[in-house]
């Protein structure tokens, strides 16, 4: 096996000579724009390569089409993504991103129940989705090293989406005696990952601790429990609340409160989000797709 090339010493003159080469006002070259406004703008611009980013909520919310609906977004800015999926195979999540872009419930797009305008909508989507640098790949493996070294198949994946983190297997020979135990290995070699390999990974995870029965059920960094692995070592916390899933009639149908939970780098906060649940798909509130 080759050895992987170390990366260079970085000095205080690099990280000023790459100031200096951005323009003005824009990211530097190790962030990765999610492609929703009001994301990157509360994260300096997006997420960044050897960054841990973790994405949770409750059952049902909507973590998985986030995930998908950033890994298109990333994929359209010419950055490759590959996405690792412990749920569905390759031809349901493309189904499930052409329906995302098509705007279109996937239940009809597996009946074929679409009108003219609605078929028109998957072909265009069919278009914008060929071609694109977005790689479907199993999570399951013997070992999450199997798993990692299927990476080497993209050469250039600047995002990794791991969906999800309760799924991901562990590393080789390093299993321990309960979940939470392997769900915090799991973690520290994700991070590991991200640094050996120059990308960002955005992990998908349940929230174990997550008590329905009180008063204000947004998630805090708690909830994610394993033993504190979560709030520990991932650089940036998101989670995902949806007041209609506990108070339905309260409030507007599918708006969506981003929490961005903890951040290594930047701020904390929320951004607001609108869900269409019918076609699994989110859009940013303030700077809605047109």
């Amino acid at each position: 096996m080759t050895p992987r090339r170390r990366a260079p010493r970085p000095s205080p003159d690099t990280i000023v000579e790459r100031v200096d080469a951005s323009p003005r006002g824009e990211p530097d070259v190790d962030t990765i724009a999610t492609g929703f406004p009001s994301i990157d703008r509360i994260l300096g611009g997006g997420m960044r390569r050897r960054d841990l980013v973790a994405l949770g909520g409750d059952v049902g919310v909507g973590k998985s089409a986030l995930a998908l609906g950033i890994a298109l977004r990333v994929a359209r800015s010419d950055v490759p993504v590959t996405f690792l999926s412990g749920e569905m195979g390759q031809e349901r999540l493309l189904e499930r991103a052409i329906a995302l872009e098509g705007r279109v419930a996937v239940d009809d797009l597996r009946s074929a129940r679409m009108r003219p305008p609605e078929r028109a909508g998957i072909g265009a989507a069919a278009v914008r989705l060929r071609g694109l640098p977005l790689h479907f790949a199993p999570l399951a493996g013997p070992d999450l090293d199997t798993v990692v070294g299927r990476l080497d198949e993209w050469p250039g994946t600047g995002l990794v989406v791991v969906d999800y983190l309760q799924l991901t297997p562990t590393p080789s020979r390093q299993n321990r005696a309960t979940q939470d135990e392997d769900v915090a290995l799991v973690l520290r070699a994700l991070k590991q990952m991200t640094l050996e390999r120059r990308v960002a990974c955005l992990a998908v995870t349940q929230l174990p601790r997550l008590d329905r029965a009180r008063a204000d059920r947004r998630p805090s960094l708690d909830d994610y429990g394993h033993l504190g692995a979560v709030k520990h070592h991932a650089d940036v916390v998101l989670s995902l609340y949806r007041e209609e899933m506990y108070n339905p009639g309260i409030g507007v149908s599918g708006a969506t409160e981003l929490i961005v939970a903890k951040n290594r780098n930047g701020p904390t906060g929320f951004v607001d989000l609108y869900f269409h649940q019918r076609w699994m798909r989110f859009e940013d509130i303030l700077d809605p797709d047109r």
